[in-house]
Parts: structure tokens; sequence; C-alpha cells
């Protein structure tokens, strides 16, 4: 049976007379608008945000593939993105970080060889990042267009105005835009690959088989969750054979299909530079990656001997197999938090609350909208069916692994869904009223909601949360890590201690801070606490006293402690232990005529062992009494600010029990 035919609202992009190319000018004048103000807005946003977690890893590893053909270096995510951030980095010549004999580079250490690049080898990373940011946006920008084009195609100009205003206003969109990571990439990939692979089966024709293929090969570069278009891409072939006649040959589609993955091994292998091994011969050797392929496939259950066998056969480049390999192995243990919970395989209901606590009124009221069209115009719903076709398997397939995933650590996870929520609810702000009128005063509605939602989180995007949720400032007490902090508030977190700790007599200032930035870099002058960056040196002994203590919110909730959840008795007991071993620890550190002594008590590396558990454990003690207690001041919304004074901070780390449990009650109380 043929599918029936849909005519848009607006025939203007098929009609070439002069009337319709001349509404075409006010159209395009109005996309561009759009799509400079989110341009502006995005990058106006990150010009006060430090380097957040992952970006400092995508720019070195981008610019080892540009310089060197290297790819020992967070080959985890997409080549392609990876590659584009880099290219100011490679072009301006920025400096590498030490290579022969450096242990790090031997051991493909991502952590330490990225902070050398981006703060040890004389190279200003905070031009190299801004460009990095800037380039990124080309494909939030790329994804604005697509849900204007695709909206607009199905319901006319309205429905295609009221998408992009959705999308190019969205915080979601523009918290992630323009960061130098690939999930925007892969959200705009992912959409834009479905859609063309559906046109191209509907419509036939050797450019539109050219274009489908090259939007699932560059995705295929963009990032691994690209997978899931496989079984985006054979539903699809499925219901488009079973709904068009005369029906097309199963040869025919898998042949199309074939064509598809051809077309991805070759770009994969150009972005790889044709060559098998990760490594480049040029450059000093490596022992292995981060990780040892025997400790990746270990752990990759029914899938290593497939690995395995591509490896043998160098069916893909290595750098790609292990990047595949090494986020499929990350993804099955991760710490994880939710409202106040802890996990190490994740929630089936992380994404769903997520989702529910970080989007808009406006994109919450589009999907209900567009259950209500579905709803109401249930008779004509099966051929819009098929034209959503998709969307519907993109969100179906990417949900699901979504919602079944073990890897709980950020709402970005859930970028590809957002285009398919903003182009029905554009639909639906467009179709579901008789009157023009009420068409027009419900698609201005919804793009008036999302204006003022944009307006109240600027520029803190990354932070937002709706007011069901309690709002940005209620945000680190449901999710953290990069769904509210990713290490982007130092330079703020600079400013404010200028202004509230200057002066002839000034607090200590404790930090703790999850994330890649450098304090240095920023002149912040503080006593670290335990922090989460992997960096290869010993941190030292130091007594808390009162003072300012800065604390990032997902160090606050010790996601990626080992003493995460309740502090028990068995705990204390511990605590206790140790902290009779506090002036043994100071002379560790400070007396070095006394290490022959203490040596007698056990080995150097078993000392220094012992303070760094300490020195969590007492961290953790103290973050108990934090979480319960208002903060003094909050910083982005992903720093939290604590004036402590010596009884407050006496009672939390040095006290006894019952003087901690009564610090708690105290907090409890202010």
């Amino acid at each position: 049976m043929h599918i029936p035919t849909i005519h848009s609202a607006d025939h203007s992009s098929r009609d070439p007379s002069a009337a319709n190319r001349a509404h075409l000018l006010p159209v395009a004048a109005g996309v561009a608008t759009l799509l400079c103000v989110h341009f502006i807005l995005a990058l106006a946003a990150v010009a006060s945000k430090s380097v957040t977690t992952d970006e400092i890893f995508h720019l070195t590893g981008g610019y080892f593939y540009n310089k060197y053909g290297d790819f020992r270096i967070h080959p985890d995510n997409g080549v392609m993105p990876q590659r584009l951030h880099a290219l100011p980095a490679w072009l301006g010549g920025a400096k590498p970080p030490p290579m022969e004999g450096s242990e790090y580079w031997r051991l493909s250490d991502i952590t330490v060889v990225s902070h050398q690049f981006l703060y040890e080898s004389g190279n200003d990373h905070w031009p190299l990042l801004m460009r990095a940011r800037a380039l990124n946006l080309l494909f939030s920008l790329g994804l604005c267009v697509t849900v204007f084009v695709w909206a607009r195609r199905l319901a006319g100009d309205l429905a295609g105005f009221t998408a992009l205003a959705l999308a190019a206003l969205s915080p979601t969109v523009l918290a992630h835009g323009p960061l130098a990571t690939t999930d925007m990439a892969a959200a705009f990939l992912l959409t834009a690959s479905a859609g063309l692979f559906w046109w191209q089966l509907t419509g036939g024709g050797a450019w539109r088989l050219a274009a489908s293929a090259a939007a699932f090969s560059l995705a295929c570069t963009a990032k691994y969750s690209a997978v899931l278009l496989l079984p985006v891409m054979l539903v699809l072939a499925i219901v488009h054979a079973a709904t068009v006649s005369p029906r097309p040959r199963p040869l025919a589609l898998l042949g199309n299909l074939l064509l598809h993955g051809l077309a991805a091994w070759i770009v994969i292998w150009t972005f790889f530079g044709f060559r098998y091994t990760a490594f480049s011969p040029d450059l000093p050797p490596a022992d292995h990656f981060v990780r040892s392929w025997d400790w990746m496939l270990g752990r990759m259950g029914a899938q290593a001997p497939v690995i395995q066998l591509c490896r043998d056969l160098q069916v893909l480049p290595e750098a790609f197999l292990f990047g595949y390999t090494h986020t499929y192995v990350g993804s099955l243990v991760r710490g994880a938090f939710l409202a106040g919970e802890y996990s190490t395989t994740g929630w089936p209901q992380f994404f769903p609350l997520a989702f529910l606590w970080k989007s808009t009124p406006a994109e919450l009221a589009g999907v209900v909208l567009a259950l209500l069209a579905a709803a109401l115009k249930w008779r004509t719903l099966r051929p819009w069916l098929l034209r959503l076709a998709p969307l519907l398997a993109l969100v179906a397939a990417y949900g699901t692994a979504a919602i079944t995933s073990h890897l709980n650590i950020g709402h970005r996870h859930l970028l590809p869904l957002y285009p398919a929520l903003f182009i029905v609810a554009g639909m639906a702000a467009a179709r579901l009223a008789a009157n023009p009128r009420a068409r027009l005063a419900s698609a201005a509605a919804l793009a008036g909601a999302q204006v003022l939602s944009c307006a109240a989180i600027h520029p803190y995007y990354l932070a937002y949360f709706n007011r069901a949720a309690g709002g940005p400032e209620n945000g680190w007490r449901l999710l953290v890590d990069s769904s509210l902090d990713w290490g982007q508030d130092l330079a703020r977190l600079k400013r404010w201690l200028d202004e509230h700790n200057s002066g002839p007599i000034t607090a200590p200032v404790y930090i703790s801070y999850f994330g890649s930035g450098n304090i240095d870099y920023y002149g912040i002058k503080a006593t670290w606490l335990p922090f989460v960056n992997g960096f290869k040196f010993r941190h030292p002994w130091y007594e808390p006293r009162s003072g300012i203590y800065c604390i990032s919110a997902t160090m606050l909730q010790q996601v990626y402690s080992p003493f995460q959840g309740t502090w028990t008795t068995e705990l204390e007991r511990e605590y206790q232990r140790l902290r009779e071993a506090d002036p043994w620890f100071r002379r560790l550190w400070q007396e070095p005529s006394a290490r022959t002594e203490l040596l007698a008590g056990g080995t150097e590396e078993q000392w220094f062992d012992a303070w760094e558990h300490y020195d969590i454990l007492r961290f953790a003690r103290l973050c108990h009494v934090l979480r319960v207690r208002p903060p003094d001041a909050i910083i982005g919304y992903s720093i939290l600010v604590y004036r402590l004074t010596d009884a407050e901070v006496d009672a939390a780390v040095r006290g006894t029990y019952s003087e901690w449990a009564a610090a708690v009650e105290a907090a409890v109380g202010r």
C-alpha cells in the first residue's frame, strides 16, 4: 500500500516561483537570527568557564592525532570531533609535552599527559580551548538547522520556527554546544543519520543515498553510541518494506545497508590515517594503552572473541577497537549519584528523572502537546507515525539503551533524544488547534517559555534544573558530575574569593575540586583537600583549621570516594584508629630525619598509603557534616562554600563520635 501524502503548510521550498522565493527571504532571515542568538549566547556563557573535566582530554587527544598521527591519548571518544577541536592548537604550533623518557607517555597516561600539554608545556591553554569550543558550535548549529528543516517539511513554517526556538534556546543545547566534547556531535549526527536514512529509503536517488551514507559514516567517527544506529536502520528498512507497494527486494535493502557499512568503514580508516597500529612509529614507543588489551578483553564477556578476531584480521584501526572496548568496559561499573543514593551499576529511573528535572517547562509541555495531539488525532495517526518513523526508532533504541545502561553520570547522555522532542513539539504546536490564531498562540507560548528559562539561567546553562526540581540551587542534592559540576567554575571561584576574602587579613582557603582545571592558572592560593584527577603525586600532610572551604558538588557528595553513603560505626572505628597516627603522618612529611624511625613500623609505601587513606576518610567525615548544612555561598551552582570556625572543624574531623554527631545535628538546625 502507498503511504498517504501529508502536505505541509508551506510549499515554498518546492515552488520556484518568484513569490515563493520572496517568501524564503524572511524565513532565512529568521533562521539566521536565531542561529546567531544561539551562537552568541553559547560562546558568551563559556567565556567565563574553566576547562571542563573531559575537554582537556579531547583537546590533547586531537592534538596528537593531527600533529603526529598517534592515537594513544583518548581513543575512547570520536576521532572526528577531537581532530576538529585540536585544529587551532595544531595549526597554531602548540608545543607538545615531554615524550622521550616519559613514563606517562610510555604508559599512555591520559590524565598526566593532558595536564602537561595544557599547563606545563609553555602553552596558554585558554585561547586553544576557546577556539576549540567555537568550532564545536558547528555541531549545535547543525542540530538547530536539522530541527528546523525537519519540522518545517512536516508541518510548515510555524512548526519549523517553534522547533528551532526550542533548540536554539534550550539550556541543554546551550550548555553542551560550546564545550569541546563529542556529545553535541553525536546528538547532531545520530539525528541527521536516522532522518537521511529514511529519506533515501522513501525517496530513492543516488545523491540521497550518498548523503545518508556520509551522515552515518561521520556518526561512526563522532561517538561509539553510533552503534545504536544499526538497529534503527534495520527497523526502518523493515518498516519501509512492509508499508510500500511494490515491496522492495530484500537484496536491494541488504545492499543499501552494506553500502552504508562500506562507507563507514572507509571513513573510519581515513580518520585514522589508514594505519592499523595506534602508535606512531616516529614517536617514543608505548608499553600499551592506558589499559592493556589483556585487562580490557578479560572484562568484555561474549564480545571478547569478536574484538580479538577484529584485531587479528585488522578489520578496523587498533585505536578504534580499543576505544570501543574501553568505553564499553568503563560503562559496566561506574560510581553514580541520584538524590542521595549511590550505585556503581546505575538505576533504571536515573535518566527519566534527569530528563524531568533538567528539561525546561517548554520542553516538557512540548512532550505533553505531542501526546495530546496523538490522542486527539488518532484517526490520522498512522501516516504521521510513518513520517516520524526515524525519530521514533531513534528515541526507542537510544532511550532503551539509556535506561538499561549502568553508566549514570550525566544528563548529557540524553542529548540525542532532544532533537526529536523539539521537532514533535513544534509540529504539535502548529497542528493541534484548528484555529490559526490558536496555533500561533500555542507556538508563541512554547517559544516564550523557552526564552524565559534561557534568560533565567544564563550563563549557567550546565547547572539548569527546573523549578519543579527546586531550581539550580538545589541541583547538587539531585545530580552531580556532568549534570551540574564538570569543573567549570574555577574562574568564578577566583572572583568570589577576591571579593570576599581579600585585604590585609584573609582566611585560609581549603579546596576540593572536581575537574581538570588548574587552580594555579587562576592564582587561587589554597590548601588541597582530597580531589579526583589521577595525577601521580603524593598529597602532602596538612591540618584542617578554620577557614573557607570550597568544595565541588561531586566531591561533597563523595560520588567517587570509597566511603559513600552512611557513616557507619565501622568507618568511625577505622577513622579513630588512623587519627592516632596523625602525628606520625606529619613527621613523615615534615621531618625527613624521622623516616628511619618510621620505616621500622612499615615500608615508606605503606605509610604513604595509610596517610592517603586517612586523608580521604577524614574528608568524608567532614562532608557528612557539610551536606546537611546550608552553604554560605554557591559558585556557579557547582562549588559550595562554607566558612568554618575552629570549633566546627574540630567537631567534624577531630572530635569523638558523640561530638561529630552533635555537629551533624547542629548543622541540620542552621
